[in-house]
Formats: structure tokens, C-alpha cells, sequence
């Protein structure tokens, strides 16, 4: 039922990943390795765990991540087969001992709430100051609008490795190809979800290794990233805005509009279709803030040439 897919590329941490899968308590899932034609063979490794993990392996040989990891993950996610589950686990991070008997235990609650996505509750591990977070724990059943408003304003955090989907939703949906992929996964729960809910096991746990080898860490390809991210709002500004509650819509157009002002992105366009949002959902008053702010913005930018 449940398929654990791993785009592999790094040796570095990979044996805790293979070692926290090998100690799950309930075995009953299928692994499947599509390594990204890699310079660090990993099949010393894997054969170590031959014994302790049901697993599927397969070298391509051509690398595409370095061009597009959203198509990396995809001819990973075709070696599955009949599995009605996904989960799409980097090769650096961790699940706790408990995370596919929980799954299970609460497998009907999840299909009774017909939800498409469920999370685990999550621990960051900063691998540069060798210390871990506090549990990153989420309401049980939470709206995927409300999640998203939580991630966009900085009140929560989310990484893919702790997300588990329905195949026929990927297969509806997929993942959008942003470029490093940065925001493809928000986008897809959003999708995935079909912008309802959201079921959180916080009972279990992966743990995500922040690392000088991932894409996440600070300074990494920063204008890409940017790149993506506006591509993102713009997504959920301009497609979705009306899924959010009203108060979620005020704060999300204020965090769009800081971005813009961030990458200096502003120009008549943008004006138009952010006081047009403004006011139509009858913001008068944040709409006269914001042509204050934006003069402001513009005023400081001239000054500054």
C-alpha cells in the first residue's frame, strides 16, 4: 500500500536514511532508489541492507537533477507500481522507528476524512551547529488554505520528506517544475489536497538535516530561488487568493507585496493587480496604505540611484 521513493544522489547521510527504514517497526512498504547517475555509488551500502529492507534499485544514466529535480523525482515516482501511497524521502533524511505503524494505525481515520495528504510532525537537525529543533507539531485536520497561510506568513515550517500522497493525485496533478524545485512540493499539497485537508500524525516523526549539502541552506542560489517564489505567489496571489479566509488575504497580499518590494520587482503591473485585489475585497483602508508604502518604497529606490 505504501511506496517509499528515494531520489538518491549524496553518500554523505544516506546511511541514516537506509538505517532509520531498516528499523521501522512495521515493515509493510516497498522502497524504491532512482540514483541521479551519481559519482558516489551507493550499492556497497545498499548491499549492507539487502537483508533489512525491501527495496528496488535503479542507476540512470543521464543526471537530471542538475537541470530539473522536479523531473528527477518524477522518473523516480515510475518505478512504482501498484501502491496507493507515495512518500518522496530525501537521501538525508530520517523517520522515527514508529512512522509507517502510525501511518497504519491511523490509516482509517485518514480515509474517513477522505484526505489526499497526510504529514508527519517534523525536527530539524542543523548539521553546521550539531544541534536539533523542537517537535514541529500541526492540528490533527487542518484545511490546506490555512496550512499554507500558516507556512507563507512564517508560522510554521514544511520540507517534502515528511509528506505521504495518494498516487492518483500525483498522476492528476504533479509536481510543477519551479525551477530547484523550490515551492513545487507547497504547491503540490495545495493541489494534492485539492485545497481541503490536511491529516497530521504527530504522534511519529521525520527528522530534516539541514546541511552545507542541501538546496535549502541560506545563500544557496538565491536569484533561482526568488525566481521560483515569486512564480509561487503569483500562483496563490492571482489563481487562489479567493480559497483564503478574508483576514488569510489581507496578510498573504502584505507578504506579496514585501517580496515584491524585496527583489525589486515593482512596476505598473504589479500596482494594478494588487490594489484592484485590495479593493475589491473592500481592503479601502489597506488599499490607501498600500499606494503609501509603494511611494515610499519608490521614493527610498530613486534616492538610492
Amino acid at each position: 500500500m505504501l511506496a517509499i521513493v528515494i531520489p538518491y544522489y549524496k553518500l554523505t547521510f544516506f546511511e541514516a536514511t537506509l538505517a532509520s527504514l531498516a528499523d521501522q517497526t512495521d515493515k509493510r512498504f516497498q522502497v524504491y532508489i532512482g540514483n541521479d547517475s551519481s559519482p558516489e555509488d551507493p550499492l556497497p551500502l545498499l548491499y549492507q541492507y539487502k537483508e533489512k529492507i525491501d527495496f528496488r534499485y535503479l542507476k540512470f544514466e543521464n543526471n537530471l537533477g542538475g537541470k530539473s529535480l522536479v523531473k528527477q523525482w518524477d522518473r523516480c515516482l515510475a518505478m512504482t507500481e501498484k501502491e496507493e501511497w507515495i512518500m518522496l524521502l530525501c537521501d538525508d533524511d530520517t523517520l522515527s522507528a514508529n512512522c509507517i505503524a502510525d501511518f497504519y494505525k491511523y490509516l482509517p481515520k485518514i480515509d474517513g476524512a477522505d484526505c489526499n495528504v497526510i504529514r508527519f510532525a517534523t525536527i530539524v537537525k542543523q548539521m553546521e551547529l550539531q544541534k536539533k529543533s523542537g517537535l514541529y507539531a500541526h492540528p490533527v485536520l487542518e484545511k490546506s488554505t490555512d496550512f499554507m497561510y500558516r507556512r507563507m506568513t512564517n508560522a510554521t515550517r514544511s520540507s517534502l520528506s515528511e509528506y505521504v500522497f495518494r498516487k492518483s493525485m500525483y498522476l492528476r496533478y504533479g509536481f510543477f517544475d519551479y525551477n530547484l524545485a523550490w515551492h513545487s512540493d507547497d504547491r503540490a499539497w495545495l493541489e494534492f489536497s485539492e485545497f481541503k485537508y490536511i491529516y497530521s500524525i504527530n504522534s511519529a516523526h521525520v527528522c530534516f538535516r539541514l546541511s552545507d549539502e542541501n538546496i535549502s541552506r541560506s545563500n544557496f542560489r538565491i536569484k533561482e530561488k526568488n525566481q521560483s517564489t515569486l512564480a509561487f505567489y503569483n500562483f496563490i496571489i492571482f489563481k487562489h487568493i479567493l480559497k483564503f479566509k478574508r483576514f488569510q488575504r489581507k496578510e498573504l497580499l502584505l507578504v506579496y507585496e514585501q517580496f515584491i518590494y524585496k527583489i525589486n520587482k515593482v512596476n505598473f503591473y504589479f500596482f494594478i493587480r494588487v490594489f484592484t485585489l485590495l479593493f475589491i475585497n473592500l481592503y479601502f483602508i489597506q488599499s490607501i496604505k498600500f499606494v503609501r508604502r509603494l511611494l515610499i518604497h519608490l521614493n527610498k529606490n530613486a534616492h538610492s540611484t
